[in-house]
């Protein structure tokens, strides 16, 4: 199951990605797949054709895991009507 994440770079933009699995806090990297800005764009400093990214630790503020389809029927939302 793959994961879309937000990953919060030191001194640039957010990139949006997907991953196979959470990353492990005991890696160097991270490895991730189809990075993109927030509203889907490409990202400018990334070269066409390039499939599989790896962001090394010290460069990374932190990430975001937004829920599967799967955990989203899971999760139960309150509200007032």
């Amino acid at each position: 199951m793959a994961f879309t994440v937000l990953i919060h770079l030191q001194g640039s933009d957010p990139i949006m990605a997907e991953m196979d699995a959470l990353p492990d806090p005991h890696a160097n990297y991270i490895l991730c797949t189809n990075p993109r800005a927030r509203d889907g764009k490409n990202l400018v400093f990334i070269e066409p054709g390039c499939t599989r990214f790896m962001f090394p630790w010290h460069r990374i503020n932190f990430i975001e895991a937004f829920p599967s389809e799967e955990d989203q029927t899971r999760i139960e939302t309150f509200f007032r009507e």
